[in-house]
């Protein structure tokens, strides 16, 4: 793993936030868009008063250089799946509660850091890295210590091609951005993608049981065709699901609460970019401001 440190100029001490970085490039960005992955470095090595900057071959580079941070605010240059990645790295290691990270988004997916309210372009990103401030965001952790920062889809329709991701709104509110996940994955559900799409068993309505704190929603004897759980805000798990129809289309079926169990025969689901499963049982927790992003001040 190559490792460069800089410091920037006192010139540009005299107007850039005092700070210390530890910026971990994913490789796939590197191998995608090498010439945004150094602009980003040089208006970060430029701002802050130092920089280090971690080049990982794969993913247990990346976890040890984030494992070795020590005071430096991390800084990810990669796209939704290094985010994610991120995320749930500090989650294991239990550091999320104390650690402001920040993203500079590189590579082919990125809807769920528009969504976020992250900027796509490589110097508006990092200036925001610099400039930003770290904004409490809820997510959801599951009964196997998963995390979820968007959104959970059943049955785990494919994601849209790279390019084609709808465009989010800014970081105003919480709300905008998750009505945008939840939409992104109903309309990809309703598509009813061809069976070769996605995992084996996951296409076609399903029998489940769905509980909001220990209420039912929908029973065993109803047909789902699509079921969304997206962190609310407020600490609230937001549920959605589509009961099959049958001639007229069914109004679906929302309820908003702090757990949700998803129950039935054995079914997969998609943990934001993830397709997990088979299971019988799941249970999402949604957690109030568990993790930190540094998003653009205003």
């Amino acid at each position: 793993m190559a490792e460069v440190a800089t410091s920037a100029s006192s010139s540009a001490n005299s107007s850039a936030r005092s700070d210390q970085l530890l910026v971990v490039v994913d490789p796939a960005a590197r191998r995608m868009d090498g010439e945004s992955v150094r602009i980003a470095k040089d208006v970060l090595s430029a701002g802050a008063s130092h920089t280090k900057v971690c080049l990982p071959d794969g993913p247990e580079e990346f976890a040890r250089a984030l494992r070795r941070r020590g005071s430096r605010r991390p800084v990810v240059v990669g796209d939704d799946g290094a985010l994610l990645r991120a995320v749930a790295l500090l989650h294991r290691q239990r550091e999320l509660a104390g650690c402001a990270l920040a993203v500079v988004p590189v590579g082919p997916a990125l809807g769920l850091a528009r969504s976020l309210g992250l900027p796509t372009g490589a110097v508006a990103a990092a200036r925001a890295v610099l400039d930003g401030a770290e904004r409490r965001l809820d997510l959801l952790v599951d009964d196997s210590d998963g995390v979820v920062l968007g959104a959970v889809g059943i049955p785990p329709a494919p994601f849209p091609v790279p390019g084609r991701e709808e465009a989010a709104p800014g970081p105003a509110s919480l709300r905008p951005w998750l009505r945008t996940c939840q939409s992104l994955v109903r309309t990809l559900a309703s598509a009813r993608p061809a069976r070769t799409a996605v995992a084996p068993g996951a296409a076609g309505p399903a029998r489940l049981r769905v509980e909001v704190d220990g209420v039912t929603l929908v029973d065993l004897d109803q047909p789902v065709e699509a079921l969304t759980v997206t962190p609310e805000g407020g600490g609230l798990a937001a549920v959605e699901v589509r009961p099959l129809s049958v001639g007229a289309q069914a109004s679906p079926l929302t309820a908003s609460g702090r757990t949700v169990t998803v129950s039935g025969a054995h079914f997969r689901y998609r943990a934001d970019a993830v397709v997990c499963g088979p299971v019988g049982t799941r249970t999402w927790v949604a957690r109030e401001g568990a993790w930190g992003l540094t998003l653009p001040a205003g």
